[in-house]
């Protein structure tokens, strides 16, 4: 016992010393393209991953699709607005029960398309980051270094770049991101904070870039488009702003299938997600954001006027002499 007592401060110090492994510098060899879709919350970015992981299992890709974000509406639609049992949910379950997590109890299939959602906990009684790296850690257990698909899209909540939701990000998880976004302001923000953030580890070597940009509820305006440009990503697909999408959408209804009104547009986005390259971006100001849009649409003219004393009392401040004692200097 006293020797042990001994030895562990010194072996803990030993392994201390060790340094990490270098970030990976060279080419991505892997076949598979894992891809993070990053996007805030209502944008649309689940609904636009389920048409598109639908599209590219009919043109003949493997496809697995997972929903990181707490929610756990990616898989929804896809399923025809039926929920899956979720990997965090499931887990938790098992463990009570003295169980292990089996793959056909957290992932299931449409067509072709392979989907499984992380989730989150419950309200309150824990952190949505941290259950997205748990998720992570149970599907490395269950062999997701080993599975063999073209495409694995990761569906992400961009409203918050940390922690877990950042993990694609930071650890190099994921060859390439891409952004979804409209034609508002608080949509492009996220996606303006995710470019910062791959452009932060970046600086720190890692390898991960943003590949382009998808406009969802595209009304004309252009805010989104002039973004991409500003920011030095290209536009993968616009997807309008249109009824028999919104209506659709609403019902659960997949419309990137082969033959349907919207398919070619699908179509197109499956191919500009495989080929494009990612890149490292040019994130942009506050302001610069701001001047995106018309300042009367953002308040962008408004400016900052410094609170006072008197201002914080609702009176007249009179400056009170200072108590400090200053000694003269010879």
């Amino acid at each position: 016992m006293a020797v042990t007592l001994i030895e562990s401060p010194a072996l803990l110090r030993r392994e201390a010393a060790i340094e990490p492994d270098p970030v990976h510098t060279g080419p991505v060899t892997k076949e598979t393209q894992v891809i993070a879709i990053y996007g805030k919350g209502g944008s649309g970015k689940s609904f636009a991953l389920s048409n598109l992981s639908y599209m590219m299992a009919q043109q003949g890709k493997r496809v697995l699709l997972i929903g990181c974000d707490p929610k756990s509406d990616t898989t929804s639609l896809l399923f025809g607005g039926k929920s899956c049992p979720t990997i965090i949910e499931t887990s938790a379950k098992k463990k009570l029960a003295g169980e292990e997590v089996k793959i056909e109890d957290v992932c299931f299939t449409r067509d072709g398309v392979f989907a499984m959602e992380l989730g989150g906990p419950e309200v309150g009684r824990g952190c949505g980051g941290r259950g997205i790296i748990h998720g992570f850690e149970l599907l490395e257990k269950l062999g997701f270094h080993d599975w063999g698909f073209d495409y694995v899209l990761l569906d992400f909540l961009g409203d918050v770049v940390c922690g877990g939701f950042g993990l694609p990000i930071a650890r190099d998880m994921c060859q390439k991101v891409i952004v979804v976004g409209s034609n508002d302001l608080q949509s492009l923000y996220v996606a303006n904070n995710v470019c910062s953030a791959v452009e932060y580890f970046r600086k720190l070597g890692g390898n991960v870039g943003v590949a382009g940009m998808l406009i969802n509820k595209d009304d004309g305006t252009g805010e989104a488009q002039a973004f991409a440009e500003a920011v030095g990503i290209p536009v993968l697909a616009a997807i309008p702003a249109d009824e028999d999408i919104r209506r659709k959408s609403a019902n659960y209804q997949i419309i990137g299938k082969p033959g349907d009104r919207w398919a070619p547009l699908f179509e197109d986005l499956a191919q500009n997600v495989a080929e494009a390259l990612p890149v490292r971006p040019k994130p942009l100001t506050q302001d610069g954001l701001l001047g995106l849009f018309a300042p009367d649409q953002t308040g962008g003219d408004f400016v900052l006027r410094p609170a006072t004393q008197a201002d914080m009392r609702g009176g007249v401040f009179a400056e009170k002499a200072s108590l400090e004692v200053i000694y003269d200097t010879v």
